[in-house]
């Protein structure tokens, strides 16, 4: 750049020329100079100006543009990174068939510690123990002054507990977030909903998984994220499983039983609307299993589907209406029924001596091993084999409960002509009450299988024709004279038309034989008997009546009455009106002797 000189020479000496003071020009000049270096900071400053607004306007428009494609973006969960494995902690609720809640989550903490960060061990130690009774101090005080970094304390805490340790004010105690599993109900349905634990485990959550029940069986579905949040819908009803676990445990003490079973089940869908097994447990708390000893003395022990016992007499429907199936006998056929009956060295004795003949009517009314033998005998042992297994008593039943898969039928080693016999009036092959009731209800829906499950459905596959409509009911109509004239009598409900069989078997020793004083007691029942709706099962293992001189085992003193008390208790709250007159079944008219 030129700088012009503040006092130039031509300029000074014109100015003496003419007498003007040379003083003036360099003031001039240095003003003019002045002037010119504001206009050029002007300038620069004006410039830096505009190009900070630019800058700043193009920041402001940047994250504009962020934000709005932000908002317009589809909604994520955030994602927390981490050193450990994601671990999916939600699991699906569980409900009855009207939407009740059986098993949920409920958000929790775990504590833990970590030691290097502890101001004062041994006395956190001290306090904690205060807390958690259940916690040992002597080996706190080893963790927590030890080389260990972490410890776990508890898996969960209640809020109170929580609050407490929040007072002792120790920077090593932490908590961590976690989801339990819930059972609203305690003991009702238990061993339905079997129970879950803890899987994998970090800090910051932790997986449920299923270890029994319907928990377990369906344990990959409940953890499945694609099914958004949707739960579980049993069959069973809790109303009705409250009932009829209520009228159970009160007829198993009544009764002096051991255990007790019952299944209550809708005749058309197989659905399961209740099913109770005594003694049971709390799934909240649940029990360790048994290492040693009987595994039905353990309240873990699902008696309605792990246990399969000898179901006596409930068996001789079966032999009847295979035999009228086969066009071998019909309700009024008399048979031989002169006991005892001899085949080779063995010898079959009914409870009473009913003569030289018997109609096959009352050979079902009066419960006769002898006549049901000699159906047998007509039949045959495959063709009973075959009938059997398409009832489904020669597999495990599919109902949706893990211990399912473990109750198999106990089968003969050899289905012989004896075998055959004895099975035929329910020695010989033991099967679950799941397997009976299944079986009963085949025969009250008009001979089409019935498959059973504790899922409910809008609809249900239709299973095949086991028997004709026309025999099924003619079954129906023999049981019913059961309960009106024979060994069900205390069956009876006044207005449900209840028909059914009872069953008394000797109780199986673990050693082999028999007991001579324990028994299973079952009654088998179908309500009501005109237009068959449900199906009730009621087992109660080792059962006596002690009302009078000696002791009453037999079904028909003790299942029965349990049975007839259930069925009274939920056929209204099933929607049943009660009804009055004689049955009517297929143009025979049942009335009470």
């Amino acid at each position: 750049m030129i700088r012009t000189p503040l006092r130039p020479l031509a300029h000074i000496l014109k100015a003496r020329a003419t007498g003007q003071n040379p003083d003036a020009i360099e003031r001039e000049n240095i003003r003019l100079r002045g002037e010119a270096n504001r206009d050029r900071e002007r300038a620069r400053a004006e410039t830096r100006l505009l190009l900070m607004a630019g800058l700043f306007l193009l920041a402001f428009m940047t994250v504009g543009l962020r934000m709005g494609a932000m908002a317009a973006a589809p909604v994520e969960e955030p994602q927390l990174a981490e050193s450990e494995a994601a671990i999916l902690a939600q699991r699906a609720d569980i409900v009855d068939r009207r939407g009740r809640v059986l098993a949920t989550n409920l958000v929790t903490h775990a504590l833990y510690a970590q030691p290097p960060i502890m101001v004062d061990p041994v006395g956190t130690a001290e306090k904690l123990v205060s807390i958690f009774p259940d916690l040992d101090r002597e080996r706190l005080v080893r963790d927590f002054t030890g080389a260990r970094k972490f410890v776990w304390l508890k898996k969960r805490i209640s809020p109170e507990q929580m609050q407490a340790v929040h007072d002792i004010g120790d920077p090593g105690l932490l908590f961590g977030p976690r989801e339990m599993r819930l059972y609203p109900n305690g003991a009702l349905a238990s061993h339905i909903l079997g129970g879950a634990r803890y899987g994998a485990e970090g800090v910051s959550s932790a997986e449920i998984i299923g270890v029994a029940g319907i928990e377990k069986f369906s344990d990959d579905w409940l953890r499945d994220p694609a099914n958004e949040g949707a739960p579980l819908q049993l069959s069973i009803d809790l109303t009705l499983q409250s009932v009829v676990e209520e009228v159970l445990a009160g007829g198993m003490k009544l009764m002096n039983a051991k255990g007790a079973a019952a299944i209550l089940m809708e005749v058309e869908t197989g659905e399961v609307l209740a099913m109770a097994s005594l003694p049971d447990f709390d799934p909240n708390d649940r029990p360790h299993a048994l290492t040693e000893g009987d595994a039905s003395d353990s309240p873990l022990f699902n008696r309605a589907v792990q246990g399969v016992y000898e179901l006596g007499s409930t068996f001789k429907i079966f032999a009847v209406a295979q035999a009228m199936e086969l066009g071998l006998v019909n309700p009024s056929t008399m048979v031989d029924s002169r006991s005892p009956m001899r085949y080779g060295k063995h010898r079959i004795r009914d409870f009473h001596n009913y003569g030289k003949e018997l109609s096959v009517t009352d050979v079902i009314v009066k419960s006769s091993n002898v006549g049901t033998a000699r159906i047998v005998q007509m039949i045959g042992a495959e063709r009973q084999k075959e009938f059997l297994d398409r009832l489904g008593f020669l597999q495990t039943t599919p109902v949706e409960v893990v211990e399912a898969g473990t109750g198999r039928p106990l089968l003969p080693p050899k289905w012989t002509e004896i075998s055959s016999m004895t099975i035929g009036y329910g020695h010989g092959l033991s099967a679950s009450p799941m397997h009976l009731a299944a079986a009963y209800a085949t025969i009250a829906n008009g001979g089409k299988r019935v498959t059973p499950t504790i899922l409910h459905a809008e609809s249900h596959p239709e299973g095949e024709q086991v028997m004709s409509e026309a025999v099924a009911r003619r079954s129906l109509a023999m049981m019913r004279a059961v309960v009106t004239r024979g060994t069900a009598s205390f069956g009876e409900v006044a207005g449900y038309q209840v028909a059914g069989k009872t069953g008394s078997a000797d109780k199986a020793k673990p050693t082999g034989g028999y007991y001579d004083d324990k028994v299973m007691a079952t009654f088998a029942s179908v309500f009501p008997v005109t237009d068959p709706k449900y199906v009730l099962v009621l087992t109660l293992d080792e059962p006596s009546e002690n009302s009078g001189k000696e002791p009453r085992r037999t079904a028909g003193w003790t299942a029965v009455p349990v049975a007839a008390e259930v069925i009274r208790r939920v056929a209204p709250l099933m929607g049943l009106r009660p009804t009055e007159g004689p049955d009517e079944l297929e143009g025979i008219t049942l009335v009470r002797n």
